[in-house]
C-alpha cells in the first residue's frame, strides 16, 4: 500500500484529503506543521508528500527546502497546496523543490490524475 504524508493545518482541507486519499486506498499520515511534516517525512519515509505552504511553526517553503536537501528523502515527490495562486507562486513552490504544484480550492479531478502520476 502507498503511504501519502498530508502536511496541513486547515481540519477541513485535512479532512477533506483524509477522506479522498482513504478512498482511493493509501495509507495516510498527517501533520499539521512544517516541523512536524519534515520529522514524519524523515521516520515514515512516505512515498508521496502533500505539502501546505502557509503552515504554522515552519512553512511549507522552508520544509520541502529541508526535505529535498537530505538525500535520503530528496526523491520523494513533493505536490505544493495552496491558497497563494498568484503569478508567480507555481514557479516559486518549484524553485523551493516541490516537484509540482495545485492550488486550493482542490481540483478532485486534478489531484487524482497528479496522484496517479506519481505513485500510480
Amino acid at each position: 500500500m502507498k503511504r501519502v504524508l498530508v502536511v496541513e493545518d486547515n481540519e477541513d482541507n485535512l479532512t477533506l484529503m483524509l477522506d479522498v486519499l482513504g478512498s482511493l486506498e493509501l495509507d495516510v499520515i498527517t501533520a499539521t506543521d512544517g516541523d512536524q511534516g519534515v520529522a514524519l517525512a524523515q521516520q515514515e519515509r512516505p512515498d508521496l508528500i502533500l505539502m501546505d505552504l502557509s503552515l504554522p511553526r515552519m512553512d511549507g517553503w522552508t520544509a520541502t527546502r529541508i526535505i529535498k536537501a537530505d538525500e535520503t528523502l530528496r526523491d520523494i515527490p513533493v505536490i505544493a497546496l495552496t491558497a497563494h495562486a498568484m503569478v508567480g507562486d507555481k514557479e516559486r513552490a518549484l524553485q523551493a523543490g516541490c516537484d509540482d504544484y495545485l492550488p486550493k480550492p482542490l481540483n478532485l479531478k486534478e489531484l487524482a490524475q497528479k496522484l496517479s502520476q506519481y505513485i500510480g
